[in-house]
């Protein structure tokens, strides 16, 4: 059975199927584990330093997945961000950019490296750096949607 992380709704919080699917695709692509050894779900969303983040294969993708650094990070409840699309994490004129991102991820399975600018829900701008992107493909190959990780952020200097 596939199952459909379109459904809005969905509390993947913690859930270790969906945990699963992110650790396996990222080993996979990245050559090293998600997390550490003795860690799972509820590690990678409650403790995990690192942000994480992931959205469905939409063609308007939505964000399904969102730990609690990255909610820190943006500033969006759980709630808010399982309805976000995801496109919206990027200000209008930097979404050209997030989108060659995202089709380099989807013909290569990752990308390590990334740097690129990210807005909060407060409208605070912040460059994501050192950041890792990869493809959600299950066991059978079957291509779920993307997600994102990254610990080092900076705010935008005003000027």
């Amino acid at each position: 059975m596939i199952f459909d992380y379109s459904m809005a709704g969905l509390d993947l919080s913690c859930d270790p199927a969906f945990y699963t699917l992110m650790a396996e695709s990222f080993e996979r692509r990245v050559g090293r584990p998600l997390t550490p050894e003795d860690q799972g779900a509820e590690w990678l969303y409650n403790q995990s330093p690192a942000v994480v983040l992931a959205h469905n294969n939409e063609t308007d993708p939505r964000f399904i997945y969102a730990n609690r650094a990255a909610q820190a990070c943006f500033g969006y409840t759980w709630a808010e961000f399982i309805t976000l699309p995801s496109r919206l994490s990027a200000e209008a004129p930097d979404r050209a950019e997030r989108e060659r991102l995202l089709n380099a991820v989807t013909a290569n399975g990752f990308i390590a490296d990334y740097r690129g600018l990210r807005i909060a829900k407060s409208g605070r701008r912040f460059w994501i750096e050192n950041a890792i992107v990869w493809e959600l493909i299950d066991r059978q190959g079957r291509r779920l949607g993307q997600a994102a990780t990254f610990d080092t952020w900076k705010d935008v200097s005003v000027e």
